[in-house]
């Protein structure tokens, strides 16, 4: 299974979107959200607190909170 290249969510087969770059690097998305986050708003899943990323840094979501 592959993972979404924004926020770090699982993706079942058959859904998604996949993205090709011209210099062969592929990405998946598991939403236009998160698409639209990367491209068009440019932003990085460290500064985005609902990803996977940003809550594995700054230590959210651990039961020792």
């Amino acid at each position: 299974m592959s993972t979404c290249a924004f926020c770090g969510e699982e993706l079942e087969k058959g859904t998604g979107k996949m993205f090709v770059y011209a210099n062969g690097k592929i990405s998946f998305f598991c939403s236009r959200t998160c698409e639209k986050n990367t491209f068009k708003l440019k932003r990085k899943p460290l500064t985005t607190p609902w990803t996977a990323e940003y809550r594995k840094e700054h230590k959210k979501g651990s039961k020792t909170d």
